[in-house]
């Protein structure tokens, strides 16, 4: 046991020096003893009484809760020796200089003293310490650097050199670090997929333009989407869900428990859906009528638009198998962490879909000039534009394979499903198929509705109010959501079904909330933006088409604001899939297709033909804002009674007020523009840059004055990234 040197104290308290002649080790009377050299410390045990818990807060210490944005690379604390030492503990403290005055109400802080601080919390060194601000955070997030080795002192005994007192000593101050992190990872990965997803959609609109240039969009287009879209509905009826829903949190969940990283669930998981939707691909494309029939019995009763939609439907059906594919693939890398490729490899279906109808157009001529219909196209022309889609789905799995290999995942086809969990996903699966099911029989009462509808009202001179327009409003208006809400998730879901995992209730709720606030800034904007001027969007879009192009902008105003639900209903719905719980989903998606269905269904009877779709349009929105309520109420039981609502609430509160007033000014300014200009290329462009400036102006002065922090954080990152 080390006693402390009796010659300090005596020198410390006054008292007599040792007599001459003491034993060796005794101070000299007149001569101060040299201390005793330090014993060597053992790196392995710990000194229990090293800290201090008493020890004198540092004034200038940041608390972690209160002042967490508090900059102090811009506001260092002072140099070390400025603050006086402590005194003598029973000593009458000294008056402060600066001490309150009642008689003034704001009081003129203290000076800071120069120089760094006498001692920093949590063991910094005050000359190498590095203080990085929240600007330099934002900065710089997407720089990572390799976390430091937490156990490198426990073989600092190891190394081939002893080290030395040269070594201890402290060194110049690096250069600040990058920092790297959760946020960091989260902030790429969405922004990669945010630029795959921009420039899929971008090419996506490349394709229906020319989709409507070749074939415009009055009935003879309602075949093509029709045979189009039968193969999405019946692969998502079929598996597709499942895959998006369930088998991500078991996949991360391989990775994490299996000591294959989950390569071998992952082949398994490939090879029955490859099996799967081989078999139900031969299936469907030999009950090619009967789903014809089904999803629109007006189209059916005209013999030639049935032959024309069975031989569309019999060459898009096979891209059901491609598309399963390539969404089980995209799956698998997105579990390890690579989300580009599935955000990417559809711009290559898009290129080679542009590409067919072009040579259908330099082959056959322009919509405009041709009047192409069910009783003039060749088998040639059906033939080409047939195989041409299902080669852009072909194109868009098979490059999928050079980023597993990339991934270091190899595909083997693997029968051995029993005991692997694959009946737990199974039977999650249950209910993912219910919930698509009632979402796919929604879709096909609209889709009957609506190609009866075009039908009559193209009779009545008024093309493009039918199937065609439905979809391409919706294929706009969901723009946003593919670009903001579902990269962001895409990202976070892997994360949520972590902290699920392991029953964090408070980081699913933090991650829901951010997923909701972060979209929001993008989301309420552009749904307002679709209200005050859809009609210009549509009838520059669509301008090679005709006269249906301006039908369509009144589909897309319809839609306008159910872009708001529709996304919030997308976010919620992932807090249950985290917890593997796929049953709440299902009754939520049952109460939004239901109220879509019965609204369609009244609009149809109740509204001219030429309006049918656009109260269609209207109740879509409508179903979802009532599925957000259910949804919403129930996770929040979920997670103990609290979803963050107040400030969610608050943030789509202020943005909606922003917005009004924004889409007012925009709508006037539109409408005023094609006034005078007419609503051709030149007026339709004219009026969508005069009023989207008008919209955005008005909207960010009002959103400034409102202080919404969501906004004003997205603003600072875009100013930090373009470096101010």
């Amino acid at each position: 046991m080390n006693a402390p040197y009796d010659g300090d104290r005596a020198q410390g308290t006054g008292g007599p020096a040792p007599a001459q002649g003491a034993a060796p080790g005794t101070p000299v009377p007149g001569q101060v003893p040299a201390p005793a050299p330090a014993p060597e410390r053992d790196p392995y045990v710990q000194d229990a009484y090293d800290h201090d818990p008493y020890r004198s807060q540092d004034l200038s210490a940041q608390d972690p809760v209160a002042e967490v944005l508090y900059d102090r690379a811009s506001h260092p604390p002072p140099p070390p020796g400025t603050y006086q030492e402590p005194g003598p503990l029973y000593a009458a403290p000294t008056a402060p200089s600066y001490s309150p005055d009642p008689r003034v109400w704001a009081q003129t802080p203290p000076p800071e003293p120069d120089g760094p601080s006498r001692h920093l919390p949590y063991g910094d060194h005050a000359t190498t310490t590095q203080f990085v601000g929240v600007d330099s955070l934002v900065t710089n997030a997407s720089d990572e650097q390799p976390e430091p080795d937490a156990f490198a002192h426990l073989y600092r005994d190891q190394e081939a050199a002893p080290r030395t007192a040269v070594e201890e000593a402290p060194v110049a101050a690096p250069a600040p670090s990058k920092p790297a992190g959760r946020a960091a990872t989260l902030l790429k990965s969405s922004a990669l997929m945010a630029a795959g997803t921009i420039v899929s959609r971008i090419t996506g609109f490349l394709k229906t333009l020319a989709i409507a240039g070749a074939i415009g969009v009055g009935t003879f287009n309602d075949t093509y989407q029709i045979a189009n879209t039968l193969p999405t509905m019946i692969y998502v009826l079929v598996g597709g869900g499942a895959l998006n829903a369930v088998f991500i949190p078991q996949l991360v969940r391989a990775m994490k428990n299996d000591d294959d990283g989950g390569q071998a669930y992952a082949n398994r998981l490939l090879t029955l859906v490859v099996v799967l939707l081989a078999a139900v691909t031969t299936i469907c494309v030999l009950a090619a009528p009967v789903f014809i029939t089904m999803m629109s019995p007006k189209i059916a009763s005209d013999p030639q638009q049935m032959d024309v939609a069975v031989a569309f439907a019999r060459y898009c059906l096979p891209t059901m198998f491609f598309m399963g594919v390539h969404v089980v693939l995209g799956q698998i890398l997105n579990a390890r962490g690579r989300f580009g490729a599935m955000m990417w490899t559809p711009v290559l279906n898009n290129i080679v879909v542009i590409a067919t109808f072009g040579a259908f157009i330099w082959a056959f001529g322009g919509f405009t000039t041709s009047g192409v219909n069910a009783a003039t196209v060749t088998p040639e022309g059906v033939r080409l534009l047939g195989l041409g889609t299902l080669l852009g789905l072909t194109v868009q799995a098979l490059a999928m394979l050079p980023y597993l290999r990339d991934a270091g995942f190899k595909p083997r086809l693997r029968f051995d499903w029993r005991g692997h969990g694959l009946g737990k996903a199974a039977r999650l699966a249950k209910w993912t198929f219910f919930f698509v099911l009632a979402n796919q029989v929604g879709l096909v009462v609209v889709t009957q509705l609506a190609t009866w509808a075009g039908s009559v009202a193209e009779k009545q001179g008024h093309p493009g109010t039918g199937i065609t327009a439905y979809n391409y409003a919706l294929l706009l208006w969901q723009m946003p959501q593919a670009i903001i809400t579902v990269s962001v998730m895409t990202a976070v879901l892997p994360r949520i079904s972590r902290s699920a995992h392991d029953g964090d209730a408070a980081a699913v709720r933090d991650d829901i909330s951010y997923g909701l606030r972060t979209s929001a800034v993008a989301i309420v904007p552009c749904a307002f933006a679709f209200l005050a001027l859809g009609v210009p969007m549509a009838t520059l879009l669509y301008a090679g088409s005709g006269s249906g192009a301006q039908n369509i902008g009144y589909i897309l105003m319809a839609f306008g604001l159910g872009l708001i639900p529709y996304s919030i209903q997308y976010v919620v719905l992932r807090g249950f899939y985290a917890y593997e719980d796929t049953r709440t989903p299902f009754y939520n998606t049952v109460i939004v297709a239901a109220v879509n269905a019965a609204v369609s269904a009244l609009s149809f009877f109740v509204l001219p033909a030429r309006w049918a779709v656009v109260g269609m349009a209207a109740a879509y929105g409508l179903g979802y804002a009532v599925g957000v309520g259910v949804a919403w109420r129930r996770l929040r039981t979920r997670l103990g009674g609290d979803l963050d609502g107040a400030h969610v609430m608050r943030t789509y509160a202020r943005l909606t007020g922003a917005c009004v007033p924004a889409a007012a000014v925009a709508g006037a300014a539109a409408f005023g523009v094609t006034q005078w200009l007419g609503s051709g290329v030149t007026g339709s462009a004219t009026a969508l840059l005069v009023g989207g400036i008008a919209l955005a102006a008005v909207f960010l002065i009002a959103a400034k004055r409102m202080r919404i922090e969501e906004l004003n954080a997205m603003v600072g990152m875009v100013r930090g990234r373009l470096g101010r």
